[in-house]
């Protein structure tokens, strides 16, 4: 036996997509020409594939405090939130992002998933229960992992599920923490927090919702899919990431509890970790600010969303179950999605591919994401990239 040993799988896939001339997983983007075109892989691309949600990457007044931030602060921290790496920047965009959510505590962590995976790691413990949806992102399941806390998953956005779970608990779910997404990443489907919600309420635990893909989406105030539901009081703890509808990078929890202040020094994804550099924490400050006074750029997303979802869907494509930002593919065959997603971006559309174990099924997915930035004529070109591959609607679907 070799350490090596377990790898061999990926190593037989790559072997497999090298000799396909195939490169899906880490295809290089050589250039970037504006938020939704790019030379990758040496062609001439628009980018369906990046949650650039709102289109914010290349916005004037974001670069230019990122900017102003590097002269003025320097490239980077060089320390954690508990040593040097605190800085003013910090604290204002954590102000800002509680009045956001209308939440009185909030952390920013680095990275999205530092936020996820430490928030799921900390909050429960050896002795405590975590209920989660079982097609929780992976930061949430080696969050859980790390927890010590018994683990125990329901099926996907069943409310009914939960419940059975919950009741076999009892007394226990005073030790509970229910984890569950807004919009899940891969399909885009949305989570029936109303009902979940209102389970929680009858048998008890904690409620966290990560609104990673919901955030600037939907809600009167862009908050998420729990303030579009109307159930922000039951959900405890929110997270999120900036690398999604705020073009940038890091992650945020807000809470109502005030423990969360106390929580903060628990949390080993904060505490050992580097501060988010101060043109990241700039730009995402402005990010925000425009995320709430342009809500032209939420009613654009939308409309490219139904107009690509229509385009799939009458092509004959096994489409997502509803309309959202993410528009997946699903495609039984792994060799035909392959090949699909090499052709889609000879033609001049870049998705992701996604196969198992990352795709929540046995299937693969070519899974776009569309932004506030893309034009209709360019949400049309992807759409004629994917009839390109025709008989392909029909055979998607079978």
């Amino acid at each position: 036996m070799s350490l090596f040993d377990k790898f061999q799988p990926i190593v037989d896939i790559r072997a497999e997509l090298a000799k396909l001339g195939v490169m899906p997983f880490g295809a290089v983007t050589e250039k970037l020409l504006s938020a939704t075109e790019a030379i990758v892989n040496g062609h001439k691309v628009i980018l369906a594939g990046t949650n650039n949600y709102l289109g914010l990457t290349f916005d004037p007044q974001c670069i230019a405090a990122a900017k102003q931030a590097v002269e003025e602060q320097g490239t980077g921290t060089t320390g954690s939130r508990m040593a040097n790496g605190t800085f003013a920047e910090h604290i204002k965009l954590e102000q800002e992002l509680g009045a956001f959510f209308d939440r009185r505590h909030t952390i920013v962590f680095s990275t999205g998933y530092a936020a996820t995976m430490g928030m799921a790691s900390t909050l429960a413990g050896p002795g405590d229960v975590i209920v989660l949806d079982a097609d929780s992102h992976a930061s949430i399941y080696d969050g859980v992992r790390m927890s010590g806390a018994e683990v125990i998953r329901f099926r996907h956005s069943d409310p009914a599920d939960l419940e059975k779970r919950l009741r076999r608990l009892g007394e226990r779910t005073a030790n509970t923490l229910i984890i569950v997404e807004g919009i899940y990443s891969m399909l885009g489907d949305q989570a029936p927090l109303a009902d979940i919600a209102a389970v929680k309420r009858e048998y008890g635990g904690m409620l966290l919702v990560d609104e990673a893909h919901s955030l600037g989406m939907l809600g009167a105030h862009g908050r998420g899919v729990a303030e579009a539901a109307g159930v922000e009081a039951d959900v405890d703890f929110v997270v999120g990431t900036f690398s999604k509808s705020l073009g940038a990078i890091g992650g945020y929890c807000v809470s109502n509890h005030p423990e969360l202040e106390a929580i903060r020094f628990g949390i080993r994804s904060y505490i050992f970790t580097a501060s988010p550099s101060p043109s990241v924490i700039a730009s995402t400050r402005v990010a925000l600010r425009l995320m709430q006074e342009r809500p032209e750029l939420r009613e654009r997303l939308w409309n490219n969303a139904q107009r690509l979802y229509d385009g799939l869907e009458q092509l004959g494509f096994q489409v997502s179950p509803q309309v959202s930002p993410v528009v997946a593919v699903t495609i039984k065959d792994r060799n035909q999605a392959i090949a699909w997603w090499q052709e889609l971006l000879q033609r001049g559309a870049y998705v992701n591919l996604v196969m198992p174990p990352a795709s929540p099924t046995s299937d693969s997915l070519l899974r776009c994401s569309v932004s506030a930035a893309h034009s209709p004529e360019q949400i049309d070109r992807i759409i004629d990239a994917f009839a390109a591959l025709q008989p392909a609607g029909m055979a998607a679907a079978d």
